[in-house]
């Protein structure tokens, strides 16, 4: 990995546009994620500009798992969020809010590759289970050329069922 290369999120970014349900095609290794299939996220607008973020997935032991969160877009930076999945009483303390930033998107809001500032966590979603190996070559070749390092990466096992556990 590239440690100098600087994470630099999209230059625009319509959080409306990003709403919805989207499919993890890819990631890095996330602990919470361990064997993880069919994973999806679910982006839902709140009153007062925040996000309902909600994760699902079939765990390791073949069981469906929920994780429900909040994001907030970061003032003035396009494309940079803030999430949180802590019981709402405890989304107060600070430091407990993990970077989400977009990196890439297409202009139709179907293929998206988001990852943090430290380098240490990287997604591809995508509106449909599967994406062509052109798009994910070109998505991941942009990880890279951002000091990812892609060793690790994970290719998500996608069934399609990820509609059904909503």
């Amino acid at each position: 990995m590239n440690q100098q290369s600087a994470v630099t999120s999209v230059g625009s970014f319509d959080l409306d546009r990003y709403s919805g349900l989207w499919y993890e095609i890819g990631r890095l290794p996330f602990k919470w994620e361990d064997a993880a299939a069919d994973v999806t996220a679910e982006y839902t607008p709140e009153d007062g500009g925040s996000v309902r973020v909600d994760n699902r997935c079939i765990d390791k032991n073949g069981a469906p798992s929920q994780s429900i969160g909040r994001a907030t877009l970061v003032h003035g930076r396009a494309g940079r969020l803030q999430v949180s999945f802590l019981p709402k009483f405890l989304r107060w303390i600070p430091f407990t809010k993990g970077d989400y930033w977009v990196l890439k998107i297409d202009g139709a809001y179907t293929v998206s590759l988001v990852g943090t500032p430290d380098h240490k966590n990287l997604w591809l979603l995508a509106r449909e289970p599967h994406i062509d190996h052109d798009t994910e070559a070109a998505y991941l070749a942009e990880a890279a050329r951002q000091g990812f390092d892609l060793e690790m990466w994970i290719k998500t096992r996608q069934s399609g069922r990820g509609r059904a556990l909503r």
